[in-house]
């Protein structure tokens, strides 16, 4: 199912859109994806990210007895993403609104890497970018892994994309978006020594898969596009139709 032109709807339709993806990658991770000893949580994080927002009280036991096939992740000294730009450094309503993937470690319930889709209001004004881009640097400072998923173009606000706003925090930024791709996804280590994989897409292309790091050296793929394709067959019919007449 390739992705769509998200600028043709109501910001109220992709926030609907929103939370069905959300839902469906956070459900691809819970079910093998993830190592056993971790787990993602479909959250909404309001203002920054302090110690109340990243930790969370497990329950007072957490066994994890019994059969599972689960891997622990893909070394990426073994497997590269395959991605057309990668970078290191060496040492509005709805987007108030929007659900954010945590994935946190059963030991001691923290927040250890996070996936964050887009919304338009996040693009809306100056204001909500540069909150945006404050609290992923903040993430990133704080030696937690993001996803960022932008389905949305360049504006005048971000003309070298939402990527490259994010990656100027730590380092000049050296790539520039093929105009027929103008679409991002960013998967970023955190911690010292951040790095960036950063694919453009298209609208009308499939997505990538794309790595979620868990560690600086071990990573999960995301299947972005089975999961939006499980996504968009819960738009309803109306704006389906908007979205691809």
């Amino acid at each position: 199912m390739p992705i769509h032109d998200w600028t043709r709807v109501p910001a109220g339709i992709f926030h609907d859109f929103h939370h069905e993806w959300i839902s469906t990658i956070k459900q691809a991770l819970n079910r093998g994806l993830l190592p056993r000893d971790h787990y993602a949580l479909a959250e909404q994080f309001a203002g920054q990210y302090g110690p109340d927002v990243l930790t969370l009280e497990g329950p007072p036991e957490t066994p994890m007895s019994g059969t599972d096939d689960r891997g622990a992740g893909i070394a990426l000294a073994e497997l590269q993403p395959k991605v057309t730009f990668r970078a290191r450094t060496e040492e509005d309503y709805y987007a108030a609104k929007a659900n954010r993937i945590a994935v946190r470690h059963v030991s001691d319930h923290r927040v250890i890497a996070v996936v964050e889709i887009v919304s338009p209001g996040s693009k809306a004004a100056a204001g909500p970018l540069r909150t945006f881009v404050d609290k992923a640097a903040e993430l990133l400072h704080g030696g937690v892994h993001l996803m960022v998923i932008d389905p949305f173009p360049p504006s005048r606000r971000d003309p070298h994309g939402l990527q490259h706003l994010i990656w100027d925090e730590f380092d000049t930024s050296n790539f520039v978006l093929p105009p027929d791709r103008p679409l991002t996804i960013g998967s970023y280590i955190g911690g010292m020594g951040k790095e960036v994989f950063i694919e453009p897409v298209a609208v009308g292309a499939l997505l990538p898969d794309m790595p979620l790091f868990l560690t600086r050296e071990i990573y999960v793929q995301v299947p972005l596009e089975a999961t939006y394709q499980s996504a968009w067959e819960a738009v309803p019919a109306i704006w389906r139709k908007a979205l691809v007449g």
